[in-house]
């Protein structure tokens, strides 16, 4: 029996998530002949930057960021996007057996040996990304489960490895040089980035030689370009 092809799948929450958290993993993996995929909660039909009197409203923006996340896709060598259609900011309250079941089929029809997510706290307490973190880990139980059944019928699919986005000390400190303090504020409660300890982490991905490829991923999101030109200003020692 010939070996499956290598395929490796991000389940995310809004375009962009793919360049800033996961751009050097995908452009390298893609780099080595292995089928990269990218699946997305919403449209961030939210993340506006520029000025109130310009926000275009929700359908425009997520139509435009729609295509953004396809032209860094296509930087980063993404094999092909999909999205599950929720709402910017309404994911974490998305029915979770309508969620789980739209992600069963799509692990089943590209059936990935490694899926990656946010963690759960959502790298920063966004509920949006924790939504996605407790979705994609609930879906990849159910797709293995042969009694679980999908709307087109597909085989059950075991994935080999699930990776959660593990933000170190040193990955905050880029960003707060970039973005200052990392902060929401949800139903009254101040949330913020908890980083990693070096111990509980299983792997790490060099993805230096890479990091202009992602910058011109980067430069594909031009909605949200005054929140990222920052980054630009970062020393080279970040890159």
């Amino acid at each position: 029996m010939a070996q499956e092809a290598l395929k490796l799948m991000c389940i995310l929450a809004h375009p962009d998530d793919e360049t800033l958290g996961n751009g050097g993993t995908l452009a390298r993996y893609a780099a080595d002949g292995i089928g990269t995929y990218v699946i997305t909660a919403t449209r961030g039909e939210r993340g506006w930057f520029g000025p109130e009197s310009e926000y275009p409203g929700p359908d425009e923006l997520g139509r435009i960021r729609e295509a953004e996340l396809h032209a860094a896709a296509k930087m980063l060598g993404v094999r092909d996007v999909a999205f599950l259609d929720y709402r910017d900011g309404e994911f974490d309250q998305a029915d979770p057996s309508g969620v789980i079941a739209q992600l069963v089929h799509h692990l089943r029809q590209v059936r990935p040996q490694v899926v990656i997510t946010f963690d759960p706290n959502g790298a920063y307490g966004h509920p949006d990304h924790i939504a996605i973190c407790q979705f994609a880990t609930a879906a990849i139980v159910a797709a293995t489960d042969s009694s679980y059944e999908d709307r087109q019928g597909r085989p059950s699919h075991s994935v080999s490895k699930l990776y959660y986005m593990a933000e170190t000390k040193k990955t905050l400190d880029m960003y707060e040089s970039a973005f200052g303090d990392l902060v929401m504020h949800i139903d009254g409660e101040e949330r913020r980035v908890h980083p990693w300890e070096e111990w509980p982490i299983t792997a790490r991905i060099d993805t230096s030689a890479y990091w202009q490829q992602v910058w011109e991923a980067v430069r594909c999101h031009r909605s949200q370009l005054p929140g990222y030109n920052s980054l630009l200003k970062l020393p080279e020692s970040f890159h």
